[in-house]
């Protein structure tokens, strides 16, 4: 991963989140006109701003992107034998899902959304991971799991806990979602070959 692939991987993930944030804004202004900064009338800002707010998301995705490389660079140096981590990575994805459940069940949102987000998270995390392990390998299989689930919903994190409502929590992790999923599915096109560089073997396992 040279520093022209990262600077396209950076700005390609920002006009994502940018593209995503403005189409699921507008889906969500039409299902409930309140939704949005000044109301269904100011359509214009109301896209200008979501377009913004989508540019830091991306930002902030390819943030929790490469900080989980590092994480997974340091955590195969620790623990030595790579199926420990893997078993650590997926005993989080499951118990992340069931606490993201837990939190929304106890913001009483509505009677079904605490457990229709984790359900949907899995199974769309699912279908990217097999995409992913269609076109690398079966070792990219519980490193892409994590990413989407565990990531993502710390990402989504101030979303979640913070003091909002179900359309602010649709509207944050979605964006997110989509990005970090194109960053993973980007990934193994941006790095081509494995060399002994820290970055690319940080990488190795979901490439």
């Amino acid at each position: 991963m040279n520093l022209k692939k990262w600077f396209f991987l950076f700005w390609s993930s920002m006009a994502v989140g940018a593209v995503v944030c403005v189409l699921t804004g507008a889906v969500m202004q039409w299902i409930d006109p309140e939704f949005g900064f000044l109301g269904f009338k100011s359509v214009g800002f109301n896209a200008m701003m979501m377009a913004m707010v989508g540019l830091m998301i991306g930002a902030f995705s390819q943030m929790g992107f490469f900080a989980y490389l590092t994480l997974n660079y340091i955590a195969l140096s620790v623990f030595g034998k790579k199926y420990l981590w893997n078993a650590l990575q997926g005993y989080t994805t499951v118990f992340a899902a069931a606490g993201l459940g837990y939190i929304l069940y106890e913001k009483n949102l509505n009677g079904w959304f605490f457990w229709v987000l984790p359900v949907a998270l899995l199974l769309v995390s699912a279908l990217v991971t097999r995409m992913k392990v269609a076109q690398t390998n079966k070792s990219a299989l519980v490193p892409t799991m994590f990413l989407m689930v565990v990531v993502t919903f710390i990402e989504a994190w101030p979303a979640i806990k913070g003091d909002t409502n179900l359309s602010a929590i649709i509207f944050m992790i979605i964006p997110l979602f989509v990005c970090n999923a194109y960053q993973i599915m980007m990934m193994h096109r941006l790095v081509k070959k494995e060399t002994t560089d820290p970055a690319a073997v940080a990488a190795k396992p979901v490439v």
